[in-house]
């Protein structure tokens, strides 16, 4: 099931609504899954809730810098939103790419509460 739910948060870098098909999926598996596969599932669950965090405040800062930009104090936030909102898309993918890989090594995600990777 994890790799259904990887597939699901790449495809929702396109569309958006799978990562909340995927997301649901990995909390109804997460009590049924075995411990290697749990590692997988709690890695997917952070990733979804760190990204939208940081997706929060990068759109919150693009927000409130847009009307500010007119006279010129809201260029530096809305530039940083925009930034952060770019970082968070990169990092979305290269951690479900990560774990991808280590679902078809087998092996259970060593850090699944870290942050980066």
């Amino acid at each position: 099931m994890p790799a259904v739910i990887y597939g699901l948060y790449l495809i929702g870098l396109a569309n958006g609504i799978t990562i909340l098909i995927g997301l649901i999926l990995a909390y109804a598996q997460k009590g049924a899954a075995g411990p290697r596969m749990r590692t997988h599932l709690t890695f997917l669950t952070r990733t979804f809730w760190l990204s939208i965090g940081w997706f929060l405040i990068g759109g919150l800062l693009v927000l409130f810098g847009f009307p500010l930009s007119f006279v010129l104090i809201g260029i530096p936030f809305f530039l940083l939103g925009w930034l952060i909102l770019a970082a968070i898309g990169v990092w979305f993918t290269v951690r479900a790419i990560v774990g991808v890989i280590y679902l078809a090594r087998d092996e259970p995600y060593p850090r699944p509460y870290a942050m980066l990777l």
